[in-house]
Formats: C-alpha cells, sequence, structure tokens
C-alpha cells in the first residue's frame, strides 16, 4: 500500500511493482485459508486476490521493461496486456445464472495439489480458465520478459547500470525460479510421487521476505525513502557542524565561497545515513561513467538530480562532502579526463579547442582552468613532458 500510493520516484513502476506484491500476499493469504473450515472467508479472498493474479504477469513485464527503459507511462496498446484481469473480474462476478462454486471442494484441491490444478469451477468460466489458462499466462509472460531483457543486454543507452542493474536481475531471477518451482507439484503428481504442499506456501513466503529485505537494504531503487529510519528533523549541533565544514574544507579541492556557504546550509538541514551517503555517491560516479552527461555543455546539478531523482540539496551535499568537490570541479575532471584520452587521438586532424568542446567545456578559458586544477600544468607542457617519457 506504501509503494502503491507513493507519490516520489516513477509512479507507473511503483504501482506496476505494488501489484506484483499485492498478488503475491493474496496467495499466501489464501494459502493459509484452504483447510481453515471457513469456506465464505476463503471464498471472499480468492475471488478478491484473483484478478490480481491475472494481472501480475504482465505487470513483471511491464515493471521489468519499464525500469529498464525509465519509462513514465504505458502506451494505449499496452493497456491490451490488463485484458486477462479484466477477463478475471467478470469471471469472479457472482451472476445470478451461474452455478454457485462449491469451495469446501475448491479449498481441498487447492490444499492437495496446488494453485495450478484447481479442476472445479471457481467462477463464471470453465475450470481450464484457472488450471491452464493461468500457467499459460505466468510462464508466457516470463519467457517475455526474458526475451526483452536479453534483447536490451547490449543497448548501452537503455540498460541501467549499478544497483537498480542489480535489482533488476535479482529480481528476474527470483521470480523465474520460484515460478518455475510452482511447476514441481505438478510433475511430482504426474509422477505419483507424494510431497507436502505446506512446503511449497513456506517458500512462497521466503521469496516474497527475501525481496522486502532487499528492498528494505536499497530503499532508493522504488522511490528513495521507502522505510528508511533517517530523522529528518533532527538538526546536527553547532560543533558537529564546525567539525563538518572543517572536513569539507580541508579536501584537496577546496570549496569557493558561495559552494562553502551552501554546503554549510546543507549541513544544517540534512542528516543521511553513511550507507546512503555511500549509495547516491555510487549511483552518481556510475551515471556520470555510463551515459557520458559530462559530454552535455550546460549539464547542471538539477539535470543529475533528475535523473537520479533525488533532491538537489542532497546531490549537492553527496558531492562536496563524500566526493569531496564542489559541483563544477567534479564535472570539469571528467571532461578533463575524456581529453586526455581524446587529444593522442584527434590532435592531428582537429584543435585543442574542438576536442574541449567535444569533452563539454564550453569555453577554452574555462578548459585551460579546469586542465591546469586537474594536472598542475598547461596542456601543451603537460602533453610536451608525456613524450619525453
Amino acid at each position: 500500500m506504501h509503494l502503491f500510493f507513493a507519490k516520489k520516484g516513477n509512479k507507473l513502476l511503483n504501482i506496476l511493482l505494488s501489484v506484483i506484491f499485492f498478488a503475491r500476499f493474496g496467495q499466501i493469504l489464501t494459502s493459509l485459508l484452504f483447510k481453515s473450515d471457513q469456506p465464505n472467508t476463503l471464498a471472499f479472498f480468492h475471488q478478491t486476490f484473483t484478478p490480481f493474479y491475472y494481472a501480475a504477469p504482465a505487470c513483471f513485464y511491464l515493471y521489468i521493461t519499464g525500469f529498464l527503459q525509465d519509462r513514465k507511462s504505458l502506451k494505449k496498446i499496452e493497456w491490451l496486456h490488463f485484458a486477462p484481469a479484466l477477463l478475471a473480474i467478470i469471471h469472479v462476478i457472482p451472476w445470478h445464472f451461474s452455478t454457485i462454486p462449491d469451495w469446501d471442494m475448491i479449498g481441498n484441491q487447492l490444499a492437495e495439489n496446488g494453485y495450478y490444478s484447481l479442476k472445479v469451477k471457481s467462477g463464471l468460466f470453465p475450470p481450464y480458465f484457472h488450471y491452464l489458462f493461468r500457467p499459460m499466462l505466468v510462464f508466457g509472460y516470463l519467457c517475455l520478459t526474458w526475451i526483452a531483457v536479453l534483447r536490451l543486454k547490449n543497448n548501452t543507452q537503455q540498460i541501467i547500470e549499478g544497483e537498480g542493474r542489480k535489482w533488476i536481475i535479482f529480481f528476474l531471477r527470483i521470480a523465474t525460479f520460484f515460478q518455475l518451482f510452482s511447476l514441481v507439484p505438478i510433475i511430482l503428481r504426474s509422477l505419483h510421487i507424494p510431497y507436502v504442499n505446506a512446503s511449497f506456501i513456506v517458500l512462497n513466503c521466503l521469496a516474497l521476505l527475501i525481496i522486502l529485505l532487499y528492498a528494505l537494504h536499497k530503499p532508493y531503487i522504488f522511490y528513495g525513502y521507502l522505510l528508511v529510519a533517517v530523522d529528518w528533523t533532527k538538526k546536527p549541533s553547532i560543533k558537529k557542524i564546525e567539525t563538518d565544514q572543517r572536513e569539507t574544507n580541508a579536501t584537496p579541492f577546496p570549496l569557493s565561497e558561495e559552494d562553502s556557504k551552501r554546503t554549510l546550509t546543507t549541513v544544517k538541514k540534512i542528516n543521511l545515513l553513511d550507507a546512503q551517503l555511500s549509495d547516491y555517491a555510487l549511483a552518481m560516479k556510475e551515471i556520470m561513467e555510463v551515459e557520458q552527461l559530462y559530454l552535455l555543455h550546460d549539464f547542471q546539478i538539477i539535470d543529475l538530480a533528475a535523473k537520479l531523482n533525488i533532491p538537489i540539496h542532497h546531490c549537492s551535499f553527496v558531492i562536496n562532502k563524500h566526493i569531496g568537490k564542489n559541483f563544477r570541479d567534479w564535472i570539469n575532471s571528467y571532461r578533463v579526463d575524456h581529453f586526455l584520452k581524446q587529444y593522442p587521438l584527434k590532435s592531428d586532424k582537429i584543435t585543442i579547442e574542438a576536442i574541449a568542446s567535444e569533452a563539454g567545456f564550453k569555453s577554452l578559458a574555462t578548459f585551460y582552468n579546469a586542465f591546469k586544477k586537474e594536472t598542475g600544468l598547461m596542456p601543451t607542457t603537460y602533453f610536451t613532458q608525456e613524450l619525453s617519457r
């Protein structure tokens, strides 16, 4: 519910992922009611969550592909993915002309043989709507998701690197494992080998628990602040502010007076955990190295914050406090490094100014200042010394 109504981050992905969690929760809850001798309760929860069961495979596919492509909305044609969920809603509506399901028998069948074994009518459509159509839906979308991921694998413009990519691979693998594992009861039943269905309920619980623990450990993957115990209202002491300011100014790249004031103000307002500082810094470095945003002449800190979906003052704080540079020096360090790699390849074809412009510098004066700050030398002197070595 928290994720479904979250206003931060990508709302589309938050909603898609929450539907997947709703479906998994519903499956676990109804599993606990199979032999509860409360057919009315089982009927209510099973019918309530059935549309989620049929929507979850499509949500899984759209979530993975949407995460990889950083999409914020669905195309009109993609709403057709939810046609099975609409059919499921029609299926569970208690039509006056349809047969009333035998929930005692339904509970016994599900308890004995698992979710993909229901061969009695549970709604408007015939039994195969559940025991045949649903597994086809689940494994069909699982295959489509893997195909989509493998197609995007070599496309660096569409694959999210770093923690985001780790999360997607983790989520895809664990979902694949447990969906394939759900076939075990069908295989064992066909081989007439007895098994205990309760063990599969336990494994489903463990799967959800593992994903939630991952969410707690890497909260920014969703929208930045999911269940993170941070007291945003707590103000650091004056002594701590002065200590932090001295540490910041002691870096090998001292801040300007304007940056120092901004940093001091930020320190007063921000109280990030060390783990968050490290994670934010890692995410910033990865997005700069992968997407080479520093090559854009007008790239600003607001653009970086938007890319990472974190507040601008957090962005500034992490760069100043954790990385040890102000934003402009940090960006220029990437540009100088890019220039150093390109100059030996292009110096006989285009001018220094052109190479510097390609590296992201707007003017030659800015380039010379940044180059000297990074290397301690002017470009001509630097490359003369390099040739003489």
